[in-house]
């Protein structure tokens, strides 16, 4: 005679509350996942029927099932026909991991105020994108299961051109233009495709120091040229170094001075480059966020002899995570750049792209600008108001995402960064962006990512130290 199976009846006392929140049907399979691994369900035990256990819950019916399902699906549970669900005879033997420590590492932390390279979250260009992201995996197009073009998908391209010349007058075509993974890689690919160690190159100085960073990893013979207050000093490259090879600069917004190179400097710049058959290296990284008046045009756009390689990024104007940037090259290096892409990243991520593409078509990306640089305008005018003190010079930025907060004693600005990181706000020390010795003092501020409350709070903590050092 065979057994009678046997059933756990009192629920209520062996079944822990369901949380408030979450999926039901997840929430009830990890609480009778739990209840059998723990050994209080034991094998052959029969469990309720999925509208009991429904009734008892306060889930749909649907729910129940959809746990049951999967329950039997990992193996802790086998299915009757005619009989019912039981606790499987032989549970799976699952590693119990340790308990997840409690120190946050410094890559899990949220970013102090003031910290360079931060977006700004917008819920409504969040909720845009899931849907489209949901739609195209819905949906799949064949495209997304075979491996595609280096440069990018040609719809996006053609948004992409289309939204350049409209915004920063730079002359091209979709087929010019490949899609990056950001700034960092465009502008590896570019020196990758036209450069050999040893070769000659200009960088601005002070520089981006990524950018720096990797021409000294390339082994070019970096020259650097002074910026004042029209930008990249042409005159003294020319003086240092006429046969360079390449330029690096950021003539919209310099980084980290946040000068706007002069029409002079770039008539220069461009005149060099004609004559000694150099390339420009154009680093248009935040011209969106324009505050007051039209920005001059890009030098791509005045160039007109495929002297000028052009570098922008969705990172600073959406969010870093997307991971989208873009080149624009010269018809006559397309091939050199792609074949280096198809060695290196082999093409963009396609469903990201055609995501992408719909939210610039569409018109939400015009309207996210929109809404991101008046939210990033306020924070950066809580921050000028609540830097403003005897020890610092701080000029209001009309371009950009961060400002410099320049020293008027004799401080170490790197000790000053260290202090200011300390209560809680996340500067830079321009002083080590400089390469030769005629070094600026200072501290290089974001104002992107940061509601303007809490970054001038963090402002005026760090102040607040300086006033008491000060006195």
């Amino acid at each position: 005679m065979s057994q009678k199976p046997r059933t756990n009846s009192d629920w209520s006392a062996a079944t822990p509350l369901l949380p408030a929140q979450g999926p039901r049907r997840l929430a009830l399979y990890r609480s009778l996942r739990g209840l059998i691994e723990s050994g209080q369900m034991r094998p052959g035990d029969k469990l309720p029927t999925t509208r009991d256990i429904a009734k008892r819950f306060g889930v749909s019916r649907g729910a129940a099932v959809a746990a049951y399902e999967m329950l039997v699906a990992d193996g802790f549970a086998e299915a009757r026909v005619g009989a019912g669900t039981y606790v499987a005879e032989a549970v799976p033997l699952v590693q119990v991991l340790p308990a997840p420590s409690s120190v946050v590492t410094e890559e899990a932390k949220a970013p102090l105020p003031g910290t360079l390279g931060c977006s700004t979250a917008d819920e409504t260009t969040l909720r845009i994108f899931r849907m489209l992201m949901n739609r195209h995996l819905t949906q799949p197009s064949a495209r997304h299961f075979q491996y595609n073009d280096p440069a990018g998908s040609l719809a996006l391209r053609v948004e992409v051109a289309a939204y350049l010349k409209a915004a920063r007058g730079v002359v091209c075509e979709p087929d010019q233009v490949i899609m990056t993974s950001g700034t960092q890689q465009g502008l590896d690919l570019a020196v990758r495709a036209l450069l050999s160690p040893g070769d000659p190159v200009w960088i601005e100085d002070p520089c981006y120091a990524a950018a720096s960073e990797l021409f000294e990893g390339a082994a070019l013979a970096v020259t650097p040229v002074p910026v004042d207050r029209q930008g990249i000093d042409v005159a003294a490259g020319i003086a240092a170094r006429p046969d360079a090879r390449a330029v690096y600069v950021t003539p919209s917004h310099q980084y980290p001075l946040g000068v706007t190179l002069s029409m002079a400097r770039r008539l220069a710049l461009i005149d060099w480059a004609r004559a000694a058959g150099a390339y420009i290296i154009e680093d248009d990284y935040d011209s969106e966020f324009r505050f007051s008046g039209s920005p001059l045009s890009a030098l791509q756009g005045i160039d007109g002899s495929g002297r000028v390689i052009y570098l922008g990024t969705f990172s600073k104007t959406l969010l870093p995570g997307f991971r989208f940037g873009y080149l624009v090259v010269p018809r006559h290096l397309r091939d050199r750049v792609l074949t280096v892409r198809r060695l290196t990243d082999r093409f963009p991520s396609t469903l990201a792209e055609d995501a992408l593409t719909e939210f610039l078509r569409d018109g939400h990306f015009s309207a996210h600008v929109k809404r991101a640089r008046k939210r990033v305008k306020a924070a950066r005018d809580a921050l000028v108001e609540a830097l403003r003190c005897d020890r610092l010079t701080v000029s209001v930025p009309e371009q950009g995402l961060h400002l410099v907060a320049e020293l008027n004693g004799a401080e170490n600005d790197v000790a000053l960064a260290g202090q200011a990181r300390a209560v809680g706000f996340g500067v830079r020390a321009l002083s080590p962006l400089y390469r030769d010795n005629t070094r600026r003092r200072g501290l290089v501020v974001g104002f992107s990512g940061f509601s303007p409350e809490r970054l001038g709070a963090a402002a005026r903590d760090f102040v607040a130290t300086l006033d008491v050092r000060g006195g």
